[in-house]
């Protein structure tokens, strides 16, 4: 069972890393001009990129739970981090989307953002890219460097928080933004 669930969540990753490279190319033709694609999206989107950042921290918070708790993987110093930027992140977009309320949004953004960078930094030290602090091997088992899970040759619990924070980072970014009443192209 627990290697199921570690492929499935890997499997929910990397789908979740497709929606986040087609939202970043949506994103960056918006800039160069090219909005027809960005208002369709914006469009199919609105009032729901809450429920969607709800849906992703809440698996998220799930998975993370599940390894450590099921699972038994030790969580490491920058895991905890992780946590703290990702847990709370499931219970307010929740109680945002329940009220409808978007511009809780704008006050959310910072959660993934650290929580993004915390995961890249997580995943340079378990690469060797940089050195992992002392804390680190004190915390867990073999430290921050420890591959848990390595899914299809790259997918590490940090790529799977990455991504979440990603996707998080992105859904409340559409949900700051005013709505789009009127398509401008």
């Amino acid at each position: 069972m627990t290697h199921d669930t570690i492929v499935a969540l890997a499997v929910l990753g990397v789908v979740g890393q497709a929606l986040a490279a087609a939202l970043l190319l949506v994103g960056l033709a918006w800039l160069l001009g090219f909005r027809s694609v960005g208002w369709m999206v914006r469009e199919s989107l609105e009032g729901y990129e809450l429920w969607f950042a709800f849906c992703v921290s809440s698996i998220a918070t799930g998975g993370s739970l599940f390894f450590s708790e099921i699972a038994h993987f030790v969580p490491c110093e920058l895991c905890w981090f992780q946590r703290i930027c990702m847990y709370p992140l499931s219970i307010t977009t929740l109680l945002a989307a329940l009220a409808n309320d978007r511009r809780a949004a704008r006050y959310l953004l910072p959660l993934p953002f650290v929580g993004a960078g915390v995961a890249v930094y997580h995943v340079l030290v378990e690469n060797g890219v940089v050195e992992q602090a002392r804390a680190c091997l004190i915390s867990a088992p073999g430290g921050c460097a420890t591959k848990w899970i390595d899914e299809f040759g790259y997918m590490t619990i940090p790529t799977l928080a990455l991504t979440g924070f990603a996707l998080c980072f992105a859904f409340l970014l559409l949900a700051a933004l005013p709505p789009a009443t009127v398509n401008q192209t």
